[in-house]
């Protein structure tokens, strides 16, 4: 009994140690400004001049926002664009190599630049377009979201208890 708790603080320790001299080696290479071996996505700017919300923020909370937006449009039948899909799609459109936007199916789209590092299936567009309707000009929403925001706020508190 005593050998097979020696062996697993032998272990842990042993990771510990591990998992800390990566962590140091990583934060040495990230201030030295040498290039880390570890991918990380690095999506295209929008075309728009900020986005609607903190990019840390949208970074965390799209979704949420998205299922938000959802709710209010399907079941309230409040249509707004603070945080439509549709306008994500236009401002964060990329274009390929005939100058139209990928759809979904190109690793090149948007969304696909971080869903597939995280490993995220992305269902939205099964049914939503996956780039802008060509002929039509972008609608970016208007930046006076206070309101939008307070919203969200009471969705994301109600989400989270």
């Amino acid at each position: 009994m005593w050998a097979r708790l020696s062996h697993f603080l032998v272990l842990a320790v042993f990771l510990a140690l591990a998992s800390f001299s990566l962590s140091a080696a990583v934060a040495v290479a990230a201030e030295s400004g040498q290039a880390s071996r570890v991918f990380v996505p690095t999506p295209p700017k929008g075309k728009g001049d900020k986005c609607v919300a903190d990019t840390g923020f949208m970074r965390r909370n799209h979704m949420t926002m998205l299922d938000h937006q959802r709710d209010d449009t399907v079941h309230e039948g409040i249509r707004t664009k603070q945080f439509s899909l549709k306008a994500c799609i236009a401002c964060h459109a990329v274009d390929g190599p005939d100058a139209r936007p990928v759809t979904i199916k190109s690793p090149k789209h948007f969304c696909r630049s971080c869903h597939d590092y995280a490993a995220v299936k992305i269902d939205c567009f099964e049914c939503h377009a996956s780039r802008p309707v060509p002929g039509k000009a972008a609608q970016f929403p208007a930046s006076n979201g206070k309101k939008a925001l307070s919203a969200l706020a009471g969705y994301l508190k109600g989400v989270r208890q």
